[in-house]
């Protein structure tokens, strides 16, 4: 018999713990000088300036769409999935109206912001659903003034253990000599020149400061300038031939080199005073190796000023991120020489535990939510040659769990979040079902009963087991049927499409003229009856046929219209020709949370009627359906110039009227001389 290693599991009420507000982000408007944005800087921006010691905004006419001005006023923080954050500020306007739209972590708020004549101290809660920390404004539509004085963002949590830091640098006070690895690099222009003609990264120069040795970087002026030799558009900007390149920017730069590529999400705090011959913006990215871009990175920008500087971050690292940039060519000052210095550089990662570590919780009880502190650590077992825990204690229901988190490390919460383990298949309780794993940030294994549960870990052939010692029976796969609603949306023809601002600053050119429609105009749910983890895999299919041959694109949503994630089942094709869909779909990282799947039908600019009947969306297992098997409480629809509603609520309305479409039950399209049950704008009605 298999020797089993026992581990009791010590699960800890998070409803005790005292409850802590954190400060991610302020702004106090009269302790700036100039105004700072984040981000790609925004447009319009000439509308603000600083007065009175408050952000101001002068706006004589309305733009044609809110977004024509728009800005960052906060940029950088750090934002995690599912928590909650509270965007807290003072304003008052000249006229009252709706200012702002908002977007922040991933959720809009349209026209939230209400101003009044008088100074209001409001605020607004955002359940994270994305990862972008940048707060972004949208206000071109308001005529008048109005002043923000402060504001900030907070969210609630448990008070964590301290950690300690280590430095993992050599020689960043510069006194020394450089490691295998050297801790700093830099780019001037006119050195190391390859054979381009532009120059190299090379390992940085230390020069001698008062006594003090620094890192030195001569900025060299841009001569001649780079220019772009014909007409065109890059990243969405038209420029002209002699118009100066992008490039310009990191003909000068400098590096924090890390030893080694740090994982996703590793918690990174970096410190270093800094200084120049002048004041002047300076733009950070993430990079491979010096000169190797990755992203825009987590630092932002940096004002540099002539006297010594104090910088202090702590960030969530991106996954292969080895070395930090700093662009000195930013707002023209590429065409002058610049002398910029830095000294004491410190990137320090957490001391925590390490080796293998469960937490645990119960989804269906809602007894305990995670404790990562006192998850439990896996012990070597010699007879199972595999690293064992045990999550739930024998004889103690109320200790049952259906759903872990398996990390690397142990000490902060999100330092355990960032190194944990997913399964690549689904879990089952088979004793000799070992299934394979591998990294993922935030993932979260869904067990197939609560229960207590043996959990082994062969960390030679890479694979996990779990084993059911105790609890409910693992579910059995039920009888799941196609749900036979027909579901009908009457797709009205949307306006040209818009002009898409990207993520990354710049536009996308729809049309010479533009328009103001957007592929969303016309869309359509499918809406769980639960949200779904990020990782499980479900199987979706259905019947599907159009008035005419159509193209639609998926989302991921929480409820509807609340976008997640930009892709859910792939596109979806429609035809004339009935057709039959069937996918498995796993659920994206970026998608924890999910509760639909948005179809996207206003693809095509024409109008088109597109059918969906005998829906099935069930967990891989075939043990749950995700959505009634009667009934159109799951299916919700939009059409140009309408509101979102379900085709389950009797007095749904629309503003725009739609054209009357009759189906039969079957899903085949009649006349209004059809005798018998039809569907007609989404409900059954008899026609005698």
């Amino acid at each position: 018999m298999r020797k089993l290693f026992t581990l009791v599991a010590l699960l800890t009420c998070f409803l005790g713990a005292k409850a802590v507000v954190f400060v991610d982000a302020e702004v106090n408007f009269a302790e700036q000088t100039a105004i700072k944005l984040y981000g790609w800087g925004g447009q319009g921006t000439d509308r603000l300036s600083l007065q009175d010691g408050c952000l101001f905004y002068h706006g004589e006419e309305a733009t044609e769409n809110p977004w024509d001005v728009q800005f960052f006023p906060i940029g950088g923080v750090e934002v995690e999935v599912g928590v909650t954050y509270t965007l807290t500020l003072k304003i008052k306007g000249s006229v009252e109206a709706n200012i702002f739209n908002m977007s922040f972590a991933g959720v809009d708020k349209y026209e939230a912001l209400h101003v009044t004549t008088d100074w209001q101290e409001l605020s607004f809660d955002y359940e994270a659903t994305g990862t972008s920390g940048d707060l972004l404004f949208q206000c071109g539509s308001y005529v008048g003034d109005w002043w923000i004085e402060y504001m900030k963002i907070t969210h609630e949590g448990k008070e964590e253990r301290p950690v300690e830091w280590e430095d993992i640098l050599v020689n960043g006070d510069a006194e020394g000599d450089f490691d295998e690895v050297p801790c700093a690099y830099s780019k001037e222009w006119g050195t190391g020149v390859g054979e381009d003609g532009l120059p190299t990264p090379h390992v940085a120069v230390i020069e001698d400061m008062d006594g003090n040795k620094v890192f030195a970087v001569h900025a060299k002026k841009v001569d001649p300038p780079l220019l772009w030799d014909s007409d065109g558009e890059q990243w969405g900007q038209q420029h002209s031939a002699g118009d100066p390149m992008p490039d310009n920017t990191w003909q000068n730069q400098f590096w924090i080199n890390f030893p080694r590529a740090m994982k996703a999400d590793e918690q990174v705090k970096i410190t270093f005073r800094y200084k120049a011959s002048k004041s002047f913006r300076v733009t950070t990215q993430d990079h491979t190796n010096p000169g190797d871009y990755l992203g825009g990175g987590k630092l932002g920008d940096i004002q540099f000023g002539t006297d010594w500087q104090t910088f202090e971050k702590q960030f969530s690292a991106a996954a292969g991120v080895q070395s930090i940039a700093f662009n000195f060519g930013e707002d023209g000052n590429y065409q002058e020489d610049i002398d910029i210095f830095f000294d004491d550089l410190t990137v320090s990662l957490m001391k925590l535990d390490e080796g293998l570590f469960v937490a645990s919780t119960n989804t269906e009880s809602g007894l305990v939510d995670y404790d990562f502190d006192n998850a439990i650590q896996f012990e070597y077992d010699v007879a199972d040659k595999a690293y064992v825990a045990i999550v739930g204690t024998m004889g103690k229901e109320e200790t049952w769990v259906n759903e872990v988190m398996i990390s690397t490390v142990r000490g902060n919460d999100k330092a355990f979040k960032s190194a944990t383990l997913k399964v690549t298949d689904a879990v089952v309780s088979d004793p000799y079902t070992w299934i394979a794993y591998t990294e993922g940030s935030n993932a979260k294994i869904k067990l197939p009963a609560q229960g207590v549960w043996k959990i082994s870990i062969d960390t030679n052939d890479i694979l996990m087991n779990f084993v059911e010692l105790e609890g409910d029976e693992p579910g059995e796969p039920v009888e799941i049927v196609p749900n036979p609603y027909i579901a009908v949306l009457n797709a009205l023809e949307r306006d040209d499409l818009a002009d898409t601002v990207n993520s990354d600053g710049t536009t996308t050119i729809r049309e010479e003229e533009g328009g103001t429609g957007q592929t969303w105009d016309n869309q359509f749910w499918i809406v769980a009856n639960r949200s779904l983890s990020a990782g499980e895999v479900t199987i979706i299919e259905f019947d599907y046929v159009s008035s005419i041959d159509a193209r639609t694109t998926t989302q991921c949503h929480t409820t509807p219209g609340n976008y997640l994630h930009w892709d859910a089942i792939g596109d979806v094709n429609f035809t004339t020709e009935e057709q039959h869909f069937s996918k498995s779909f796993t659920v994206p990282s970026e998608a924890d949370g999910m509760q639909s799947i948005a179809f996207n039908m206003a693809e095509i600019k024409e109008a088109c009627d597109y059918t969906i009947k005998n829906v099935v969306w069930k967990n891989e297992s075939g043990t749950e359906t995700l959505i009634n098997m009667e009934g159109a409480d799951n299916f919700y629809v939009k059409s140009v110039g309408g509101e979102t509603f379900s085709l389950g609520v009797s007095n749904a309305v629309v503003d725009k009227a739609v054209p009357t479409v009759i189906y039969n039950i079957a899903g085949q399209r009649v006349t209004e001389d059809y005798k018998g049950i039809v569907i007609k704008n989404g409900k059954k009605v008899v026609i005698r």
